[in-house]
Protein backbone atom coordinates (compact mmCIF):
# COMPACT_ATOMS: atom_id res chain seq x y z
CA UNK A 1 0.00 0.00 0.00
CA UNK A 2 1.34 3.52 -0.79
CA UNK A 3 2.57 5.25 2.25
CA UNK A 4 1.11 8.72 3.54
CA UNK A 5 3.00 11.93 4.07
CA UNK A 6 1.87 14.07 6.84
CA UNK A 7 0.38 17.11 5.25
CA UNK A 8 1.06 21.11 6.48
CA UNK A 9 -0.80 22.40 9.25
CA UNK A 10 -2.18 24.40 6.58
CA UNK A 11 -3.20 21.72 3.76
CA UNK A 12 -7.16 20.87 3.05
CA UNK A 13 -9.18 18.27 3.60
CA UNK A 14 -11.51 18.05 0.62
CA UNK A 15 -12.93 21.42 1.37
CA UNK A 16 -12.26 21.16 5.14
CA UNK A 17 -8.93 23.41 6.50
CA UNK A 18 -7.12 20.71 8.96
CA UNK A 19 -7.30 23.88 11.36
CA UNK A 20 -11.02 22.89 12.17
CA UNK A 21 -9.94 19.41 12.78
CA UNK A 22 -12.68 19.13 15.27
CA UNK A 23 -15.61 19.72 12.73
CA UNK A 24 -14.12 17.35 10.08
CA UNK A 25 -14.03 15.13 13.09
CA UNK A 26 -17.85 15.65 13.58
CA UNK A 27 -18.75 15.61 10.60
CA UNK A 28 -16.90 12.39 9.26
CA UNK A 29 -17.66 10.46 12.15
CA UNK A 30 -20.75 8.43 10.12
CA UNK A 31 -17.69 6.35 8.21
CA UNK A 32 -16.73 4.73 11.62
CA UNK A 33 -20.30 4.04 12.25
CA UNK A 34 -21.09 2.39 9.31
CA UNK A 35 -18.02 0.57 9.28
CA UNK A 36 -18.55 -1.27 12.52
CA UNK A 37 -21.95 -2.06 11.18
CA UNK A 38 -21.09 -3.53 8.29
CA UNK A 39 -18.56 -5.71 9.47
CA UNK A 40 -20.77 -7.56 11.75
CA UNK A 41 -20.97 -6.45 15.74
CA UNK A 42 -17.80 -8.07 17.18
CA UNK A 43 -15.35 -8.27 19.46
CA UNK A 44 -14.15 -5.39 20.68
CA UNK A 45 -16.37 -3.52 22.59
CA UNK A 46 -18.12 -1.05 20.12
CA UNK A 47 -17.01 1.36 22.27
CA UNK A 48 -13.56 0.76 22.08
CA UNK A 49 -14.00 0.29 18.14
CA UNK A 50 -15.35 3.60 18.27
CA UNK A 51 -12.10 5.09 19.93
CA UNK A 52 -9.74 3.25 17.52
CA UNK A 53 -11.93 4.20 14.73
CA UNK A 54 -11.30 7.82 15.46
CA UNK A 55 -7.65 7.63 16.07
CA UNK A 56 -8.10 5.97 12.55
CA UNK A 57 -9.70 9.30 11.05
CA UNK A 58 -8.32 11.63 12.76
CA UNK A 59 -4.98 10.59 10.91
CA UNK A 60 -6.81 10.46 7.82
CA UNK A 61 -7.93 13.63 8.01
CA UNK A 62 -3.98 15.22 8.97
CA UNK A 63 -2.27 12.28 5.83
CA UNK A 64 -4.92 12.35 3.28
CA UNK A 65 -3.66 14.06 0.03
CA UNK A 66 -6.67 14.65 -2.55
CA UNK A 67 -3.88 15.32 -5.64
CA UNK A 68 -3.51 11.38 -5.58
CA UNK A 69 -7.24 11.12 -6.81
CA UNK A 70 -8.69 8.95 -4.00
CA UNK A 71 -12.21 9.62 -2.46
CA UNK A 72 -11.46 10.80 0.90
CA UNK A 73 -14.29 8.45 2.29
CA UNK A 74 -12.34 5.63 1.00
CA UNK A 75 -9.13 6.86 2.44
CA UNK A 76 -10.42 6.94 5.83
CA UNK A 77 -12.23 3.49 5.56
CA UNK A 78 -9.03 2.09 5.06
CA UNK A 79 -7.52 4.39 7.91
CA UNK A 80 -10.54 3.60 10.17
CA UNK A 81 -10.23 -0.78 9.41
CA UNK A 82 -6.16 -0.28 9.73
CA UNK A 83 -7.13 1.26 13.54
CA UNK A 84 -9.58 -1.22 14.32
CA UNK A 85 -7.57 -4.20 13.49
CA UNK A 86 -4.90 -3.00 15.62
CA UNK A 87 -7.34 -2.34 18.38
CA UNK A 88 -8.40 -6.20 17.84
CA UNK A 89 -4.68 -7.62 17.85
CA UNK A 90 -3.78 -5.06 21.18
CA UNK A 91 -7.02 -7.09 22.53
CA UNK A 92 -5.63 -10.45 22.35
CA UNK A 93 -2.38 -9.44 23.02
CA UNK A 94 -3.73 -8.20 26.62
CA UNK A 95 -5.90 -11.67 26.68
CA UNK A 96 -2.48 -13.62 25.98
CA UNK A 97 -0.62 -12.00 29.01
CA UNK A 98 -3.74 -12.21 31.31
CA UNK A 99 -3.29 -16.20 30.44
CA UNK A 100 -6.72 -16.67 30.29
CA UNK A 101 -8.82 -16.88 27.56
CA UNK A 102 -10.76 -14.17 26.52
CA UNK A 103 -13.83 -14.77 23.60
CA UNK A 104 -13.44 -12.72 20.67
CA UNK A 105 -16.10 -11.04 19.84
CA UNK A 106 -15.10 -8.94 17.06
CA UNK A 107 -13.29 -10.07 13.89
CA UNK A 108 -10.66 -8.02 12.00
CA UNK A 109 -11.72 -8.50 8.02
CA UNK A 110 -9.01 -9.68 6.25
CA UNK A 111 -6.52 -6.91 4.45
CA UNK A 112 -7.64 -7.95 0.57
CA UNK A 113 -11.42 -7.53 2.02
CA UNK A 114 -11.22 -4.09 3.28
CA UNK A 115 -9.36 -2.96 0.38
CA UNK A 116 -11.45 -4.43 -2.16
CA UNK A 117 -14.68 -2.83 0.33
CA UNK A 118 -12.98 0.70 -0.11
CA UNK A 119 -12.56 0.15 -3.76
CA UNK A 120 -16.58 -0.82 -4.16
CA UNK A 121 -16.89 2.28 -2.35
CA UNK A 122 -15.72 4.60 -4.46
CA UNK A 123 -16.87 3.14 -7.28
CA UNK A 124 -20.12 3.52 -5.82
CA UNK A 125 -19.42 6.94 -4.82
CA UNK A 126 -18.89 7.64 -8.43
CA UNK A 127 -21.33 6.17 -10.16
CA UNK A 128 -23.75 8.33 -7.62
CA UNK A 129 -21.88 11.45 -8.65
CA UNK A 130 -23.16 11.26 -12.13
CA UNK A 131 -26.89 11.74 -10.78
CA UNK A 132 -28.67 14.53 -11.08
CA UNK A 133 -28.20 16.67 -7.67
CA UNK A 134 -32.08 15.96 -6.75
CA UNK A 135 -31.76 12.23 -7.56
CA UNK A 136 -28.19 11.96 -5.97
CA UNK A 137 -29.65 13.40 -2.65
CA UNK A 138 -32.19 10.86 -2.62
CA UNK A 139 -29.98 8.00 -2.99
CA UNK A 140 -27.85 9.25 0.15
CA UNK A 141 -30.35 9.99 2.15
CA UNK A 142 -32.13 6.80 0.99
CA UNK A 143 -29.34 4.62 1.55
CA UNK A 144 -27.27 5.93 3.90
CA UNK A 145 -24.60 6.42 1.79
CA UNK A 146 -21.19 8.22 3.08
CA UNK A 147 -22.23 7.53 6.63
CA UNK A 148 -25.67 8.77 7.07
CA UNK A 149 -28.39 7.55 8.66
CA UNK A 150 -31.19 6.05 6.25
CA UNK A 151 -33.99 8.24 5.98
CA UNK A 152 -37.63 7.44 5.46
CA UNK A 153 -39.23 8.73 2.12
CA UNK A 154 -41.57 10.90 4.45
CA UNK A 155 -37.84 12.64 5.74
CA UNK A 156 -36.31 13.53 2.05
CA UNK A 157 -40.38 14.60 0.99
CA UNK A 158 -40.18 17.29 3.39
CA UNK A 159 -36.32 18.20 2.92
CA UNK A 160 -36.86 18.26 -0.71
CA UNK A 161 -40.44 19.80 -0.58
CA UNK A 162 -42.06 16.96 -2.54
CA UNK A 163 -44.80 14.27 -1.68
CA UNK A 164 -43.63 10.46 -0.32
CA UNK A 165 -44.90 9.29 -3.68
CA UNK A 166 -43.11 11.24 -6.05
CA UNK A 167 -39.71 10.70 -3.83
CA UNK A 168 -40.46 6.90 -4.51
CA UNK A 169 -40.81 7.83 -8.53
CA UNK A 170 -38.04 9.45 -8.43
CA UNK A 171 -35.91 6.97 -6.00
CA UNK A 172 -37.07 4.45 -8.93
CA UNK A 173 -36.00 6.50 -11.62
CA UNK A 174 -32.52 6.88 -9.92
CA UNK A 175 -32.23 3.16 -9.51
CA UNK A 176 -33.02 2.53 -13.30
CA UNK A 177 -30.00 5.07 -14.49
CA UNK A 178 -27.51 2.87 -11.66
CA UNK A 179 -28.66 -0.13 -13.33
CA UNK A 180 -27.85 0.81 -16.97
CA UNK A 181 -25.19 -1.58 -17.53
CA UNK A 182 -23.03 1.34 -19.38
CA UNK A 183 -23.46 3.36 -16.31
CA UNK A 184 -22.60 0.56 -13.73
CA UNK A 185 -20.10 -1.82 -15.19
CA UNK A 186 -16.72 -0.87 -13.23
CA UNK A 187 -19.07 -1.44 -9.83
CA UNK A 188 -20.42 -4.58 -11.54
CA UNK A 189 -16.98 -5.38 -12.34
CA UNK A 190 -16.01 -5.28 -8.94
CA UNK A 191 -19.13 -6.96 -7.44
CA UNK A 192 -18.64 -9.64 -10.09
CA UNK A 193 -22.80 -8.37 -11.38
CA UNK A 194 -21.29 -7.95 -15.19
CA UNK A 195 -22.78 -11.37 -16.59
CA UNK A 196 -24.92 -11.45 -19.03
CA UNK A 197 -27.74 -13.18 -16.78
CA UNK A 198 -27.08 -9.40 -14.90
CA UNK A 199 -27.26 -6.97 -17.87
CA UNK A 200 -30.75 -8.83 -19.29
CA UNK A 201 -31.99 -8.65 -15.48
CA UNK A 202 -31.56 -4.85 -14.83
CA UNK A 203 -32.78 -4.44 -18.49
CA UNK A 204 -36.07 -6.21 -17.40
CA UNK A 205 -36.24 -4.26 -14.16
CA UNK A 206 -36.41 -0.52 -16.23
CA UNK A 207 -38.55 -1.89 -18.75
CA UNK A 208 -41.20 -3.30 -16.22
CA UNK A 209 -40.43 -0.16 -14.71
CA UNK A 210 -41.06 2.05 -17.72
CA UNK A 211 -44.21 -0.01 -18.91
CA UNK A 212 -45.79 0.74 -15.03
CA UNK A 213 -45.56 4.30 -15.78
CA UNK A 214 -47.56 4.15 -18.89
CA UNK A 215 -50.02 1.92 -16.98
CA UNK A 216 -50.74 5.07 -14.63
Amino acid sequence: MTQCTRKPANAQVGAEPLLDIAAAMERNEGLIHAFIQRQGGGAVSYERALHAGRIGLWRALVRYDPSRGTAFSTYAWVAICRQIHKAVAELEREAAERTEETPVLWHAPDPEVWVEQGLTLEALSELVEQLPKPLRRIIVARYGLGGERQHTLKEIGAELGVCRERVRQLQQEALAWLRQPAHSIHLRQLLDKNTAADYRQALAQNIALRRSRRGK
